[in-house]
């Protein structure tokens, strides 16, 4: 089987998937030995905050105006070779001032690459704030998504550390995005169990969850998932590497299919966690059994749960199904 199918991909970090060739340009003469022992995490990561700390180098290197666009256009490229048609590329704008940039013009830099390619990925932005920033800094992140909404900018996510810290200091920006119309997304179910995503959903309006995998944990979960069409951005290597599953467990993505939930397949760090979505789809292929009409409805899902309008959604979707129908076509 051929796994060059279109692709979509709802959560992907820029920070966490440069490749060894921007790499090369900022740290001149770099290894590609250490380039891996840098930039990937190990396969036994331990956590997610030992994941999340393999992040530190990436973001150094981000943080003048070239470096930001130089890296979003990196990520844009590596989709095109992955045969990804629509990608909502994430990152902490407020992580990229320690050269003297200003948010705005973090954002400005990202977004100048976004509308600078021409190849055939259509890519959009969410902004991220993390866990443990204040609330003026979630709030300025949310001014930051209002600002740029209908330029390149679709939603606000919450990441970082999912376990040590709570809610408190972000629901105020979250309800600001919500209410002029943004949706939003919000790391839970990863680190933490069930518990997150109640409080994920009930705090924060959300309308995704990144990862989300342990909701099949709490079959009261499940059903309230499935009834409000709450979206799963499922992550499976990230998963086995943070060990929220450790590779030697059964991965229970067969649940979310048989709750009929709706979700999706991303990489959540292509350089993290070495990994591409042709990765990701092969691993499913041999290790669940999954076929290509499987395949198929995840992306059909990933379109349907994407922030972008119907019209867009309709010119995916139709994109779609003519490159999976030629798959079956050829047989491959």
């Amino acid at each position: 089987m051929t796994y060059n199918f279109p692709k979509v991909e709802l959560h992907l970090h820029i920070d966490c998937s440069l490749s060894f060739q921007f790499v090369s340009k900022y740290v001149p003469g770099i290894s590609r030995e250490d380039y891996q022992l840098i930039y990937n995490a190990p396969i036994d990561c331990c956590s997610l905050i030992d994941y999340l700390a393999c992040a530190k180098a990436a973001i150094a290197l981000m943080q003048s105006q070239e470096q930001l666009y130089d890296a979003t256009l990196d990520v844009i490229h590596q989709l095109e070779e992955d045969n990804v048609v629509y990608a909502e590329l994430r990152f902490a704008p407020l992580q990229h001032l320690e050269k003297g940039l200003t948010p705005k013009e973090v954002v400005e830099s990202c977004l100048a690459a976004v509308q600078d390619y021409r190849g055939k990925v259509k890519v959009n932005l969410i902004l991220c704030t993390l866990r443990h920033f204040t609330k003026a800094q979630s709030d300025e992140t949310a001014e930051l998504v209002l600002e740029f909404s209908g330029k390149g900018v679709v939603g606000l996510d919450l990441a970082a550390d999912e376990a040590g810290y709570g809610l408190q200091n972000h629901q105020a920006a979250f309800q600001k995005v919500r209410e002029a119309g943004i949706p939003c997304t919000a790391h839970a179910g990863e680190a933490c169990g069930p518990e997150s995503v109640w409080e994920s959903l009930n705090c924060l309006g959300i309308q995704r969850i990144g990862h989300g995998i342990r909701s099949v944990e709490d079959p009261h979960l499940t059903e309230t998932l499935k009834q409000a069409k709450i979206h799963l951005e499922i992550c499976p290597t990230s998963n086995h590497i943070t060990q929220v599953y450790s590779p030697g467990t059964d991965y229970p993505i067969q649940k979310l299919v048989d709750k009929n939930l709706s979700f999706s397949i991303s990489t959540d760090g292509r350089a993290i966690s070495n990994v591409t979505l042709q990765d990701e789809y092969r691993w499913l292929v041999k290790t669940k059994g999954w076929s290509v009409g499987q395949i198929q409805r995840v992306n059909e899902m990933a379109i349907h749960a994407a922030f972008i309008s119907t019209a867009e959604k309709e010119r995916l979707l139709h994109q779609l199904r003519e490159g999976f129908e030629r798959l079956r076509l050829t047989g491959a």
